[in-house]
Formats: structure tokens, sequence, C-alpha cells
């Protein structure tokens, strides 16, 4: 892997980046958003396919995961390699499933969360986002990889305020579930401002040091040790309770002191020397002070998250990625498991908020996605946000070798890689004849009578060009009505193909007092070699996100 001392973005397959590029024990914090069968139509994921083409193509925006000649093969790698553990469950899951998405799923998922469990350090994290319908399969499978011992949350996030759903409960959360890799782990404690009205109502009294509030010594149940035992005539146990001291409170007035060489009532000795005891007036159980001054920076945050709401329609950090989600989500998590300098490692990147977050708050970042449709609009979406920065993209084209490799292998991503190129909004689908013989567009702004229009793109790679791609082309702008389109072609040009170019004419702009070719023709090479198509003044069709340099520059990352 290249020195992490610049923010770092793979094009291609998690599972090929991580064990080609990252070492053992080089990551701080994980986090990964993997999509999951939904039915839906939104996310970046692997799908099997059959006939010639090949086993491992890749489809973006969709997210199903089928049994196939690639899922075999990670389930074989599983049950036949080290982890004894991880090998026994996915064995007995399939044996009990069956052949099927949710099991194909999750062999893709195991293979990866090995790798996942190699590259994190001992002091680090892993948190897997996930909805309910995954979470009690992945819990399972992540107890498997980490231990369960090192499970410490499963964090519901409440993702929408309500939520119709036909004869069920509305589905309005999703599931993260947080792990790490050893008991000595890095952990700063997040915390929410305490609400008003819970400050009134409950830090009601004051002593000389200040508003306090009342708080239990004891808990549910009898208990025949030290803890039911009676301390200054109060027994518990006749009320059904037993002395439950909190640590926190036996720590802050130790100075030294080893709490677990200490009895329940020397405990409780020296939190009542301490003036932290309350004894009320009428002889009833007495009860903890808790300070004001001591929780006035906040309320530790519990494992379900109420507070962080998804992104709105008119948000300003909206990109248009259906499943982004919120960047305070992932500024908890980040605050909360590491350190300004780490690494934090987002394997599905996805629009990118992961790692956003991470050089947002002083972290250094690797982010992977298998498409390149997320891999531009990631790096559109930091290079909006902190002008300036340094990003090192590996995996994809670099030079018309390159270029021409990735057309053999994935038409689709050839096709988008060339687009996000002159920053053009792909537009083609999958399903024959879906694009209509339009792979992309150029907005550009033709005038005040005409505003904006598009300029019609056609990407050619791998096959053999021919005139009648020129003519295609002229009949899609004749019957979409724009006047300018863009053949972006691997291989050069026929003469044939230059002179029906040609023979297309001009525009002529009135507002820019200009003539534009109809037709226009450039090369992967030519454009590599920085040519562009010759039109009116153009917009990126791609949204803005925010700019956040100041605190970037916090972070010492600029």
């Amino acid at each position: 892997m290249t020195e992490m001392n610049t923010s770092v973005l793979y094009y291609g397959d998690n599972l090929d980046v991580l064990r080609k590029h990252i070492p053992d024990e080089s990551v701080d914090l994980i986090y990964l958003d993997p999509p999951f069968n939904s039915q839906a139509s939104y996310n970046v994921l692997f799908r099997e396919s059959t006939g010639a083409a090949s086993e491992a193509q890749i489809e973006a925006f969709g997210d199903t995961w089928h049994w196939g000649t690639s899922t075999a093969r990670a389930f074989e790698e599983v049950v036949t390699g080290q982890y004894q553990q991880v090998s026994r469950l996915l064995g007995a899951m399939v044996e009990g499933l069956g052949h099927n998405d949710v099991t194909a799923y999750l062999c893709m998922m195991a293979v990866r969360l090995v790798e996942l469990h190699r590259v994190l350090k001992a002091t680090g994290s892993i948190y897997l986002h996930c909805d309910p319908r995954a979470g009690p399969y992945l819990r399972v499978l992540m107890d498997s990889v980490f231990g369960p011992t090192h499970f410490r949350n499963e964090v519901v996030w409440k993702r929408t305020s309500a939520h119709s759903s036909a004869k069920r409960f509305g589905p309005n959360f999703d599931t993260i579930l947080f792990y790490t890799k050893s008991d000595d782990y890095t952990w700063s404690t997040p915390k929410v401002p305490h609400n008003p009205a819970y400050v009134k109502r409950f830090y009601r009294h004051t002593d000389e040091r200040g508003k306090f509030r009342l708080s239990d010594l004891t808990a549910a149940g009898v208990r025949h040790g030290a803890s039911g035992a009676s301390w200054k005539e109060v027994n518990p146990t006749t009320v059904g309770r037993h002395w439950a001291v909190p640590t926190e409170a036996v720590n802050e007035v130790l100075n030294g002191v080893d709490a677990a060489k200490l009895s329940t009532q020397e405990k409780l000795d020296l939190l009542d020397r301490a003036g932290r005891i309350y004894w009320p007036p009428k002889g009833a159980v007495p009860e903890y002070k808790r300070y004001w001054n001591e929780v006035k920076d906040g309320q530790p945050i519990q494992a379900i998250w109420g507070d962080i709401p998804p992104i709105g329609p008119q948000a300003k950090e909206r990109l248009g990625y259906p499943t982004q989600k919120p960047q305070a989500l992932l500024e908890r998590i980040i605050n909360a498991s590491s350190n300004p300098g780490d690494v934090v490692l987002d394997p599905f990147c996805g629009c990118g908020t992961a790692v956003h977050a991470a050089h947002k708050l002083g972290r250094r970042w690797i982010g992977i996605d298998i498409t390149y449709l997320a891999i531009n609009l990631i790096e559109r979406r930091m290079r909006d946000a902190f002008p300036g920065i340094q990003i090192e993209e590996i995996g994809a084209p670099v030079d018309l070798a390159g270029a021409t490799a990735l057309a053999a292998h994935d038409k689709y991503q050839f096709q988008w890689w060339a687009l996000s190129k002159l920053n053009a909004q792909p537009v083609a689908g999958k399903k024959k004849g879906a694009d209509r013989g339009i792979d992309g567009v150029i907005p550009y702004f033709a005038g005040p009578k005409e505003d904006y229009r598009r300029a019609i793109v056609s990407v050619k790679g791998g096959e053999h060009v021919t005139v009648s791609m020129v003519r295609d082309l002229v009949g899609v702008l004749e019957r979409e009505k724009e006047p300018l389109g863009v053949v972006l072609t691997l291989e050069p040009p026929t003469q044939p193909m230059t002179t029906e170019a040609a023979a297309a004419g001009f525009y002529h702009s009135d507002f820019w007092q200009k003539e534009y070719p109809r037709v226009q023709i450039i090369t992967i090479e030519e454009m590599l070699n920085g040519k562009r198509p010759e039109l009116p003044s153009t917009r990126s069709p791609f949204a803005q996100a925010p700019l956040e340099r100041e605190e970037a520059k916090q972070g010492g990352l600029m």
C-alpha cells in the first residue's frame, strides 16, 4: 500500500484491493455499509451473469447477490481456510438455508470480513451498517470472525420518523454492529447536550458544591453476598434490592486505590466520606449525588440513535445518491472510535460519506468501490468540499493501454469512466435499447432564451467503429431536438466517419456568436491528452458538496 500521507481511493473489487494493497493491522477504524438484497435498484454490487459474460460482471445500482461461480469460490475459500470457527458456521448456514441469495450474500461477506479482520489494528474497531433483515445473519457471522466477546453494541439508528407498511409495523430503523479486535481499543465517549427541561426537572437539589440530582445506590433483586448485606443500618434486602455502587463515582474519589480490593461497604463508606451520598430526612434508603458540573458537557449517547435525521430533500449535503447516509452519523462513529491522524477504511464507499467525514475530522482514509460511477462521485464530492485536496486514485485507467484493458473487461465501467473524464452525466442503462442511443449528456448554457441544453455523448469502446455510428448519433440529435453531439471512441475514426461528421454541419449560437460543429469525434487518446468537445459554457451535471475547507485544515490534511 502507498504510504498513508495522502488520501487513497481504489477502484476495484474490495476483496482484491484488500489482499493486494492493504497490509496487516494498518487500519484504525472500518465502517462498511454493504448493500443487501432489498429488490431495489440503487446501490453497487456484484452480480453473477450467465453465458459468455464475465462471471464477475459488475452492476451499478442493483443490489442482488446470487449463487454462481464467484460465490462458490468464496464459500470454498472460507470453509477450507484457517478460520475454523467461520468455516463451521458458514458451512452450517449454507447447509441449513440452502443455496440462495441470502447465503450467497453471506459467503461474499464472510471472505471479506476475514480480510477486514486481518487489516484492522489490535486497537481498532469495525462498524457494519445493515438493515434488520440482514442484521441477524451478519451478527452471527461477525461473532465468528471477531469473537463474541468483542461485540460491543448493536446500535439502532432511527432513519425515518414514520414509514407506511402493509400488515406489519413500519420499518424505520437500521442496525449498526459495533465490534473491536481486542479489549484494548480506542474509545472516546460521544455525548449530546442535555435537554433544558430535563436539567430543570432533575437537577433541583443544591449544596455547597452546586446543583445535583439523586440516583439509585441499589438495584433490583436480592443478593446474598456483600452487595446484599446491611450498611449503616440500611438493609436493601428488606425491599427486594441490593447495593449497586456506581463504578465511575468510586473511581473519582479513590486517589489511586484499586476499587476491586474494596468491599461494597468500604466503597459506600468512601463515597459517604466524600460527601457523595444523600441521606433522606425520614430515614429512607440513601441515594447517590450526581453533580451537574460533572455532566454539563453532555449526556453519554446510548445505543438507540434517534437524534440524527436522514438527509432531507433540500439538504445541502444531498448528492442524489439514494442510500446516502447523513454525515453526522459517520462523524459520531469516527469521533468515538478513532483519533486525529488515524486511518479510516470504507470498503463499500458508495458516495463517500465516510471518507468525507474522516477527512473533515483530520483522519487519513482509504476508500474502495467497484464502480467508476461511485469513484467519480467521491472524487467530485471531495474536491468540492476540500479544494486542493490530494487524492491518490489507484485502479482506474491513466493511459490508453489501461483504457483498452478496461473496455475489454467491462464495457459499462469503461463507458462510465470515459464519460466522467468529459464531465458528462451517464444516462445509459444495461438493458438493450434502454439508453435509446444516449450514453451520456453534457449540460451547456445556450443563452437566456434557450437556457441549458444537452450535448449528447455516444461512447464506443472495443467494437469496430464504422460510419453508421455517426449516422446513428445524427438521428438521435434529430429525435431529441438537440443541436450538438459527441462520439467518444477508443479506436481512431475512419475517414468516412470524419466525412459524415463534417457533413452534419454547424450549430450557430446567437448568444455566444460562434459556430460549433454539430457532431464532434474525440478519441480516448485525445481525451487523455486534454482534448475536450467544443461547447458553449458548460456546467457540472453533478450535485456540489458544501465547502468544508476550514475544518479540513484543522485536521492537517490540506
